[in-house]
């Protein structure tokens, strides 16, 4: 059976500002998408750039249902969520590209 890779992500601008909620088959792709402009929309229009969250989910399903719930949670939760998975706010990205 093969397996699938579905993401659920937050990027941010900086610590404690702007966040972005995205979902992908992809992230290091996506991500790189998100750091070079490629594509117009918030995070250009913006500059959010720092991959400082995400998640991992076999079902597409799952990881589309778990975005949208992110997108609902206060921006509280989300800060105490990036916390405990990236206490110093450090660039994901990199840790992916290794």
């Amino acid at each position: 059976m093969r397996e699938h890779n579905y993401y659920v992500y937050l990027l941010a601008k900086a610590r404690n500002s702007t966040f972005y909620t995205g979902v992908t088959n992809d992230l290091a792709r996506r991500v790189w998408e998100h750091k070079e402009g490629v594509a117009d929309g918030f995070t250009k229009k913006y500059g959010i750039k720092i991959l400082v969250y995400y998640e991992h989910y076999d079902q597409i399903e799952a990881a589309i249902a778990r975005e949208k719930l992110i997108k609902k949670w206060r921006r509280k939760i989300k800060m105490e969520a990036i916390e405990k998975m990236n206490p110093e706010w450090k660039d994901l990205y990199y840790d992916l590209m290794k």
